[in-house]
């Protein structure tokens, strides 16, 4: 039955990969990289998952400020809490969840890339359908997604939200199925794109990545059970142990029966964002057994053995790049200050209620300490350079607070090409390094000097071959 389901949706056109005139949905508002979003999952019968799963997603929450949800399976039905928001602002009150009789249950926290930041488009997503109910949170992109969607629209399916998700939902619904393993096994090679899923029926709890491994999902203990998270800080918070990361193209089910795990999709090649180290991940997780923190550190040692310069004192860009900061001025032995100050109390929402104050979102979140930057020659590590405006407003408000210069050094490469596997990255003509050379960038940004890490620079502090990670916003070859 699987063959036959795979092949009718060839004939409908689904099989065959994606259009190369689909076009990613792209927000340009942000200058600086944005996450899709942060996932997790646990089964755990009699325990407050409750608890448990708000305390995760509050570790995952730099991952996505859009959104936060949760949805709990008692065996018997799933309950469901959403909305806009950060997670103390979403669960600040929770009635909807509290005194569940809980057995599983997942979580999201979402910074959209696919489908705008609307409320019905907030996740989990929860629907009935004939074998049940089914939940979903996912991380990651579908690049196929508008002819998926163009093409079951045609077909007669409504759909409630503009996300990539929802249209998992359906494929599984029309499966025919009863087994959600099977249904998956069906749908999943239909997708194209960058995918991290956690699933919820009734009685179980189902972990999918895709076949690249483009998007990071690792496997943990807790109280001798199971969890799954984006991220291994989760796992830290609430006290879990961690037990490896989910294999590309793996299905994890977990439930009554304990843990199986399924290669259900061939895995031709590993392309892991290497953003997870340089940007996204929080430092102190692991993925494929690296600490971010000390990768960090590594590409700012690297950094400056590329790109020395004589200065004074180095700084960060709080909060992603200080590891590498610390490791550019231990390079350099130059002493490493806290030249930014980060004001930790700034809402998105506050940010982005009204055109004067978003202009001010830079000085609003970062303002440098002037009595130690006064007349000093002053390093900037950062971790990357989107549009420009961010950097360039941070080198006038050091030259304002006195800096005699103000030299920008970049752990990573120029980003060239934009991404289409759940990153907000902007449009070829808004990236700043994607039709200027060096010298334009630096004039543009008017900081005294600039220097970015070689593409090779970031592989050896990774310590992956290229061909394990996906690089594709550095070289515009993409693996999907």
């Amino acid at each position: 039955m699987r063959v036959v389901f795979i092949m009718a949706l060839e004939t409908a056109g689904f099989g065959s990969g994606f259009s190369r005139n689909t076009q990613p949905y792209l927000r340009c508002a942000q200058d600086k990289i944005e996450e899709a979003c942060g996932v997790f999952g646990i089964y755990a019968p009699g325990e407050d998952l409750s608890r448990v799963s708000t305390y995760a997603l509050l570790a995952l929450q730099h991952r996505g400020q859009e959104s936060a949800g949760i949805a709990i399976s008692d065996g018997g039905s799933i309950h469901l809490k959403k909305g806009n928001g950060l997670v103390s602002e979403v669960f600040s009150h929770n009635p909807e969840l509290e005194g569940i009789p809980a057995v599983s249950a997942i979580g999201h926290v979402r910074y959209s890339t696919a489908g705008g930041g609307f409320t019905e488009n907030a996740q989990p997503l929860l629907i009935s359908y004939r074998h049940g109910q089914l939940a979903v949170a996912h991380n990651g992109n579908l690049v196929n997604a508008d002819e998926l969607r163009g093409r079951l629209e045609k077909e007669g399916s409504i759909f409630q939200t503009t996300t990539d998700s929802e249209l998992v939902m359906h494929l599984v619904a029309r499966c025919g199925y009863r087994d959600l393993r099977t249904s998956l096994e069906a749908v999943l090679p239909v997708l194209r794109g960058a995918y991290s899923f956690v699933f919820l029926t009734e009685d179980s709890l189902v972990g999918v990545r895709d076949p690249f491994g483009v998007r990071p999902l690792s496997l943990g203990s807790w109280n001798g059970y199971y969890v799954l998270a984006s991220e291994t800080c989760a796992f830290d918070t609430i006290g879990a142990e961690i037990i490896r990361d989910v294999n590309p193209g793996e299905m994890v089910v977990i439930n009554k029966n304990g843990l199986e795990g399924k290669q259900i999709l061939p895995s031709s090649r590993v392309a892991l964002c290497i953003f997870e180290y340089i940007y996204f991940s929080r430092p102190d997780s692991n993925i494929q057994g690296r600490n971010v923190h000390l990768v960090r550190k590594k590409l700012g040692r690297q950094l400056a053995r590329e790109q020395p310069v004589s200065a004074d004192i180095i700084t960060g860009v709080p909060d992603s790049s200080l590891a590498a900061a610390a490791g550019y001025a231990e390079e350099m032995g130059l002493p490493y200050e806290m030249g930014l100050i980060k004001n930790r109390y700034i809402g998105r929402t506050f940010i982005q209620s009204g055109q004067e104050i978003r202009s001010l979102g830079v000085q609003l979140k970062l303002n440098p300490v002037q009595k130690l930057v006064q007349g000093k020659r002053v390093v900037i590590v950062d971790d990357s350079i989107v549009r420009g405006t961010t950097s360039k407003k941070l080198v006038n408000m050091f030259f304002k607070a006195g800096a005699k210069e103000v030299h920008l050094r970049i752990s990573s490469s120029p980003v060239i090409a934009p991404c289409y596997y759940g990153i907000d990255i902007s449009t070829y003509e808004e990236l700043i390094a994607s039709k200027r050379e060096l010298e334009e960038i630096r004039r543009e940004i008017g900081a005294t000097s600039l220097g970015y890490l070689s593409r090779q620079g970031m592989l050896d502090s990774v310590e992956l071959p290229e061909e394990d990670l996906c690089l594709a916003c550095f070289s515009g070859k993409y693996p999907i």
